[in-house]
């Protein structure tokens, strides 16, 4: 497939996770290692499209520090071509979680203000317009603020530019809700869905009711269950093969989005958008960061081949 325009706005920041060795003792100094990269949720899908042979560019904010050049180092790896608005003055957001031995989360520091700042008007500066006037595709996370993402999508819609959402946390997908006529995939997990769609149904029934308040397609991931992708009244649910080596599941998510929507730009069915989404998240989850830098089309190739077809849902 030729590789497609694509214009990725949204968070690109400094993703710090320490995780404790032993059993977890609150209150005490427990040993450890840290380990730091880049992260954010469109960057990562963004870096994952753009080993998959796309043009991307992503869009974000930084401070004047050393976050932003990490930032840089790993768009530069990836082949992103990064652009945005620089702080001087600030820190470059970041994520910092402390992880127990197994992995499960204890507690995180989010500092993300930064993202505050990627205001509605700043998509009306000169070289941003053009650059998504120009793109085949658009993605956005809910980093930004909820008027950024409304406008954002307000406007690739009257231009017929495909765009599409990560809903990034439960707090922060709440900011797709005024736009989600006009977004034709949000990605998220679990906890997510059930903030959009409500928990007092089914998984199953999660579709019918995004798509009463206006949303075209999307996507569910819920880790070891099966994953439900839908578009235009179809359904498919797919239980994603048994990984024997788990490096970390950070940027999982943002790999099935970025399957998806490769997939979704070679004009393919919504079976096959299922079964590439889950073969780029298994590649990144047995990688020990959050965006596997072997990822390329024969490996994908390669993982495909391994994942099964989809169930069909009435």
């Amino acid at each position: 497939m030729t590789g497609k325009r694509i214009v990725v706005i949204g968070g690109a920041h400094v993703d710090r996770r320490g995780r404790i060795f032993g059993d977890t003792r609150p209150g005490a100094s427990n040993p450890g290692a840290w380990f730091e990269e880049a992260g954010g949720g469109g960057f990562n899908a963004a870096r994952a499209l753009s080993l998959l042979g796309h043009d991307v560019t992503m869009v974000s904010v930084a401070g004047g520090d050393s976050g932003a050049a990490l930032v840089e180092a790993a768009a530069a790896r990836s082949g992103v071509t990064l652009n945005g608005f620089t702080f001087l003055d600030r820190q470059t957001p970041s994520y910092t979680a402390i992880l127990e031995a197994d992995g499960n989360l204890v507690i995180a520091l989010a500092d993300m203000a930064l993202y505050d700042l990627m205001t509605a008007r700043r998509l009306k500066v000169n070289w941003l317009r053009e650059t998504l006037a120009n793109a085949d595709f658009i993605l956005c996370d809910a980093n930004l603020p909820a008027e950024t993402i409304a406008m954002l999508t307000a406007d690739a819609g009257a231009q017929a530019i495909p765009t599409a959402a990560i809903g990034i946390s439960p707090a922060k997908i709440v900011r797709l809700v005024p736009s989600l006529p006009a977004l034709d995939f949000v990605f998220m997990n679990e906890a997510e869905a059930k903030t959009l769609a409500g928990a007092d149904c089914d998984a199953a029934e999660w579709p019918t009711r995004l798509a009463e308040r206006g949303l075209k397609g999307g996507a569910i991931t819920r880790g070891m269950k099966p994953a439900i992708l839908w578009r235009d009244g179809e359904t498919v649910t797919l239980a994603p093969p048994a990984v024997e080596t788990i490096g970390d599941v950070t940027g999982a998510g943002d790999a099935f989005a970025a399957g998806a929507i490769d997939a979704f730009l070679a004009a393919a069915p919504i079976s096959d958008m299922i079964r590439q989404a889950t073969a780029l998240a298994r590649i990144t989850v047995q990688s020990p960061l959050a965006v596997a830098e072997n990822v390329n089309r024969q490996l994908l190739s390669e993982v495909l081949a391994l994942v099964p077809p989809p169930e069909m849902l009435d």
